[in-house]
This record gives structure tokens, C-alpha cells and sequence, in this order.
């Protein structure tokens, strides 16, 4: 099935644009995450998504750009991982993402503690081995199956297998459909497999019902963000009355205080500026990957269109040449729109 949804054709969930677009619902990241891992949901505090893109420390590094990258209750992070079609040297590439992964954090000068535990989750469209097993997980174990580390951790998830019976079978057969009468029919207990139905037929809506979705979309993220801005302001207003009264008790402690406090709102925005930028230039690279997907069902790239796409820093026009990818028939009808 094309990954492209141009004349109406149906946009299936396990294309990259729309595993990717699911994965960006919080609900489905929570289920789908607590549903692989075997975490129940009231331990996952937080399923932040991150920068997709592996920063290389030389120019003879090899680059690294994941699917979907995740940060789980800020101890643990998750690739998520989508291969339709067989590739060489495929556990080799899974394993140089999950190192990468691992190693970003690390600085020199510094110990060992800061790194997080990763974990990969692939999800497979061909088969793999000949285990009938969809759901495999792999650990660092000795030839007595001691546990080494609990630092690295493989999940690989087929499929074309036959379901057991287990709370990842529903998740399958949404990843399985192919037309929006398949999808109708998916019917789950599931809260987060239900909501990715919601979020595949909406991606798969004609332009009018669409826009009418993405409008009421917005509405509804506009009130959250309104509501989380009203608690931001009443936990800044108290924390400004607070400073006054700490101010009041003892001005040495309180300018004690203030210094310690200045020092880490200013570490505090720095981070935040750093992970805006990083996101920012995630986001780019994101783009920029999708067309290029998007077009390789055309057949080889040609090498000035992907130097053009490579190079383009615009959000308005990549999203404008991610539609024109997926309504694209030809390299030369793409290049046009380009020009």
C-alpha cells in the first residue's frame, strides 16, 4: 500500500506519515508504550516526545535521524521504530540507532550516571525470523540468562504473524488495515487503540470534514493551553508574594535566596532555549524526511530535488512540498512546484 494519499486513496496506519502522526497523540503514545513495555498506565507519569535527530560529533560520523523518539518519566528513552520493507543489515542499524541513542547524553568530563536507560520498539512488516512469536524482546544476558544491564533493551513486534491472545493483538489488527471498511470494523477495549481509529479516519477525511476536524482540534488544544497558562500565572503570582514575605522574615535570606533562585531560572532557561532549538531543528529534519519518503515511492530520489529538500530551512514551503510529495505522479511534476 502507497504511503502517499493523493486521489483519495486511503492513508493506511502503518504508512510513516501516519505511524508518526500517531505517535504524536499523547493517549496512543501512553497505551501503545504501556501495552509493549508491560508498564501499567498509572506508572507513566509522562510520554514527552523529543528532537528525532541523533547529533554526530564529527563530520565522518554517520548521522542518525529516528521515527519517533520518546522520553518516558525522564529516566527512560524509547525509539519507536517503523520498517515496511526488509532492509541489509537491519538488526545492525536498529542497534547503531539504540547506541546513539545512548550515548548522546554523554560529555566529557563527566561520569556515567546521567545516561538514561533505551529502549527500541520495531515494528516489522516482513518477517524476520521463522519464530511463530510476533512479539519478541531481547536484554543484555550471559550464557545463564543472568541479567548484565537493564540499560538496553529490544522489542521487536511482526506484523504478519498470528495473533495469541495477548493485550498487543488489537494494536496489530489496527496496524493491518488497509481501507477505511477494515477500519470501521476495528472495534477494541482499548481506550488508546480506539483513539488512533479516531486519529487514522480523521487523517483520511475529505479537505471540507478535515478542516472542520482540525478546526475543532484546535479549539480544544487552545482551552488546554489557556487552562495550563492560568496555573502558570497563579503559580508565578504566588511565588512572587512568597519571595516578599521571605523578604520580610530576613533580607540577608532573602537575597541568599534570590541568588540561588536566579541561578536556576537562568539554568532552567537555558535549557529550555537549547531544547526549543534542538526541536526546532528536529522539526526541519522531520519535514525533510517525510517528502523524501513520500517520493521514493516515485523510485530513486533524483540528486537535485533531495539537495534542494536537504537544504530548504522553510517550514511554510516543506509543508507546502509535503503536500505536493503525496500528490506527486511524477520527479518532473515535483520539480515544477519547487521552481
Amino acid at each position: 500500500m502507497s504511503k502517499r494519499n493523493a486521489g483519495g486513496k486511503f492513508l493506511p496506519p502503518k504508512s510513516d506519515v501516519a505511524f508518526k502522526e500517531l505517535m504524536r497523540n499523547d493517549k496512543v503514545r501512553r497505551y501503545f508504550i504501556s501495552d509493549v513495555l508491560g508498564i501499567p498506565l498509572d506508572e507513566i507519569r509522562e510520554v514527552r516526545l523529543e528532537n528525532t535527530f541523533l547529533g554526530r560529533r564529527s563530520k565522518r560520523e554517520k548521522e542518525g535521524i529516528l521515527d519517533v523518539k520518546v522520553l518516558l518519566n525522564n529516566d527512560c528513552r524509547i525509539n519507536i521504530e517503523l520498517q515496511l520493507r526488509e532492509v541489509p543489515a537491519w538488526d545492525k542499524r536498529s542497534l547503531f540507532y539504540l547506541s546513539k541513542m545512548y550515548a548522546e547524553e554523554a560529555h566529557t568530563g563527566e561520569d556515567y550516571s546521567p545516561l538514561k536507560r533505551c529502549i527500541v520498539i520495531c515494528v516489522l512488516g516482513f518477517k524476520w525470523d521463522s519464530s511463530p512469536n510476533y512479539h519478541k524482546i531481547f536484554y543484555l544476558k550471559d550464557q545463564e540468562g543472568q541479567l548484565y544491564s537493564d540499560q538496553f533493551e529490544v522489542h521487536v513486534i511482526e506484523l504478519d504473524k498470528e495473533l495469541v491472545g495477548d493485550q498487543l493483538d488489537d494494536w496489530i489488527r489496527l496496524f493491518r488495515v488497509e481501507s477505511m471498511m477494515e477500519l470501521k470494523l476495528i472495534q477494541s477495549l482499548n481506550p488508546g487503540v480506539m483513539e488512533a481509529v479516531k486519529e487514522v479516519m480523521a487523517m483520511n477525511l475529505g479537505k471540507r470534514l478535515k478542516a472542520l476536524y482540525e478546526e475543532h482540534m484546535r479549539i480544544k488544544k487552545d482551552r488546554i493551553y489557556l487552562r495550563n497558562a492560568a496555573i502558570q500565572e497563579g503559580r508565578e503570582i504566588g511565588e512572587e508574594l512568597g519571595k516578599k514575605i521571605g523578604k520580610e522574615i530576613g533580607r540577608q535570606e532573602g537575597r541568599l535566596e534570590g541568588r540561588q533562585e536566579g541561578r536556576l531560572e537562568g539554568r532552567l532557561e537555558g535549557r529550555q532555549e537549547g531544547r526549543l532549538e534542538g526541536e526546532t531543528i528536529g522539526d526541519l529534519h522531520r519535514r525533510r524526511q517525510d517528502i523524501l519518503d513520500l517520493l521514493e515511492d516515485l523510485g530513486e530520489v533524483p540528486e537535485d530535488i533531495r539537495r534542494h529538500i536537504l537544504a530548504e530551512g522553510n517550514t511554510d514551503i516543506l509543508r507546502k512540498w509535503l503536500k505536493t510529495a503525496a500528490r506527486a505522479e511524477s520527479f518532473a511534476s515535483f520539480r515544477d512546484v519547487m521552481k
